[in-house]
């Protein structure tokens, strides 16, 4: 069954994430997506609005419950330290992965080439990325080992949510509702997140 790796933060969970991974899933061919939350994302170090790593897989699982197309992973979380897709990849491998397939946001790409041990990564990962309406990407700015990815763009609709803006809304007593799912917002306010 080919699994499609989805890693980030998910600070929190929402819509926007899980409706362009099913998105880019079906379009692609994918049966399984596979949640990976980060126990520290390297690219965040100093977050202080970051929830503990134990909550947000709390609220991937919460937000997978439902539906049959997501799984979620803790090999990052119970790792433990910088969550590195490079060790990821690895360890996934290990336990029977023939190929990782790994889904990146466009926004994302022109970060890959600066990512831990990138050059070791592009060989190892089959990196699947979400182009989403309206994002221009300047591939001649891109060593050129990672401009084969330009075949393996998908596109995913344009849903227009943050995670920011999420955390946002709940310092400032908001509804989240129509952001996240039912179960993730309640277990938001249970556990009193993003508040400060």
């Amino acid at each position: 069954m080919p699994t499609l790796c989805f890693g980030g933060s998910f600070n929190p969970i929402h819509f926007g994430h899980l409706r362009c991974a099913e998105a880019v899933a079906k379009s692609a061919g994918f049966e399984q997506i596979l949640l990976i939350p980060s126990a520290q994302p390297p690219h965040k170090p100093n977050a202080t609005d970051l929830a503990p790593a134990e909550d947000r897989l709390a609220m991937c699982r919460l937000a997978a419950a439902d539906d049959p197309l997501f799984a979620v992973s803790d090999i990052e979380t119970r790792r433990g330290g910088p969550s590195y897709t490079i060790d990821t990849a690895a360890e996934l491998k290990q336990q029977g992965f023939v190929t990782v397939h790994w889904l990146i946001g466009a926004d994302m790409l022109m970060f890959l080439p600066h990512w831990h041990r990138a050059a070791d990564l592009i060989r190892q990962v089959d990196f699947i990325v979400m182009a989403r309406p309206g994002w221009t990407i300047d591939w001649s700015a891109l060593p050129e080992e990672f401009r084969g990815l330009r075949s393996h763009m998908v596109a995913a609709p344009l849903i227009d949510i943050s995670a920011t803006e999420i955390r946002r809304r709940v310092r400032e007593g908001r509804p989240i509702d129509d952001l996240v799912p039912a179960a993730v917002a309640g277990y938001i306010v249970e556990r009193e997140l993003y508040r400060a």
